[in-house]
């Protein structure tokens, strides 16, 4: 049995200044929305935050943004947020933008043991400068490292009192790989049910994977709604 957790202020609080914490989502699909907030009242400092993207202004991880408690972000693509641009061009904070599918092998080989891989993502590009390339036949590829943190903040559509998680269709995206990556993994799931109720087939991330488990409800905002007329 997982460790259930009733308070989101419990949930983070023995996150440390300076902790490196993946957060999962894409955009502000699938983000742990209560435990991002409950982190920003926390006021914890000096976070190195590995998320595909940083939220928007004023939600996801934009309101840690606001309170300035991130130190570096590790991201593909930050377009959304003018508060994070604000910051990157005044040297509040640190950005290393990395292309969407080497972020995911990164991390992914982080949970998997795998210390480093090359790809071709980026050669010949200013990613690549400084940076150690080697030929595998006629192609060029640079090596990058895989990526652990702290603890992983993730979102599930359905959990078992086991930790086994469910997401709900694109809200799987950088969930399952960020629990296998973390020495913590915190998962703040929509319905908790008893162990057995989720079929075994179905289960995207094994509870082994996750240390506490707490549910909250989600307002699941829309990042950028268009009407038609």
């Amino acid at each position: 049995m997982k460790q259930i957790l009733t308070s989101f202020p419990d949930a983070v609080k023995n996150i440390h200044d300076g902790a490196t914490i993946m957060v999962g989502g894409f955009g502000l699909v699938g983000i742990p929305e209560q435990l991002i907030k409950a982190l920003a009242n926390k006021g914890t400092k000096n976070l190195t935050i590995i998320s595909n993207n940083c939220g928007v202004d004023d939600w996801g991880l934009g309101l840690l943004l606001q309170n300035k408690q991130i130190k570096k972000i590790i991201a593909s693509y930050v377009g959304e947020n003018k508060e994070f641009e604000r910051q990157v061009l005044s040297g509040e904070i640190e950005a290393e933008l990395v292309p969407q599918g080497t972020l995911a092998e990164r991390i992914r080989a982080g949970g998997a043991g795998i210390p480093a891989f090359y790809t071709p993502a980026g050669v010949g590009t200013s990613l690549a400068d400084g940076r150690e390339t080697k030929m595998f036949g006629n192609k060029e590829y640079v090596l990058e490292y895989a990526l652990k943190a702290d603890y992983s903040l993730i979102r599930a559509a359905k959990c078992d009192r086991m930790g086994n998680a469910v997401y709900n269709k694109t809200a799987r995206n950088f969930n399952p790989i960020m629990a296998a990556a973390a020495t913590t993994t915190i998962v703040e799931t929509e319905c908790l049910v008893e162990t057995g109720q989720i079929d075994p087939e179905l289960i995207h991330t094994p509870g082994i994977y996750i240390q506490a488990i707490i549910v909250g409800k989600q307002e699941k905002r829309i990042e950028r709604l268009t009407m038609k007329a």
